[in-house]
């Protein structure tokens, strides 16, 4: 049985859930999110409490039975308390900036680069060097964050670019003096 799987999910009071099948509906002061959960897995609600339990013993049974569990509770989480993102920028004349919805990075290009968010996203920056990506639907605001570091990834010489808040960069050392042809 799947450590993960078998555990309940508390519904808060303010969040509303509707199953229809394999479709399960989350309302909450946040947001709204849908998902069609695999065949795999049926899910139960009972009062505050839901339960997803697998329809058999089968390998793929037992694989969708955890992520199905972890993807209701996050939606469960985002409408009620949503989900955020902290990027820095490391870097001498690194900055970010917010104009209108959209994010503008300065990050050592010729030209700055503006990130539009998609639905359900917004952007905010602190001290022109760190970025907030929140939202309510955890898989976006994951890929946009990641989209906003592809733009400059963290290099291992002098660690310069975006990364995610604590996020360790190995470093690699340098050249070393004039080594000279022999």
């Amino acid at each position: 049985m799947s450590r993960i799987g078998k555990r309940p999910i508390t519904v808060p009071a303010k969040v509303q859930l509707t199953i229809n099948g394999n479709n399960v509906i989350v309302k909450g002061p946040k947001g709204e999110l849908s998902r069609n959960l695999p065949m795999q897995v049926e899910i139960k609600q009972e009062g505050e409490t839901v339960t997803v339990t697998r329809r058999n013993d089968s390998r793929v049974a037992r694989q969708m039975h955890g992520l199905s569990r972890t993807l209701v509770a996050n939606m469960v989480e985002g409408v009620s308390n949503g989900f955020q993102r902290r990027l820095e920028l490391q870097g001498v004349g690194y900055r970010a900036a917010v104009q209108g919805k959209n994010l503008v990075l300065s990050v050592g290009y010729s030209h700055q680069v503006q990130i539009e968010p998609p639905e359900g996203v917004q952007f905010a920056v602190e001290n022109n060097t760190n970025v907030i990506v929140s939202g309510f639907d955890k898989e976006v605001v994951g890929n946009t964050a990641a989209r906003i570091r592809a733009v400059r990834p963290p290099e291992p010489y002098k660690g310069k670019g975006i990364r995610y808040a604590g996020e360790v960069v190995r470093r690699k050392a340098g050249k070393t003096g004039k080594g000279g042809k022999k």
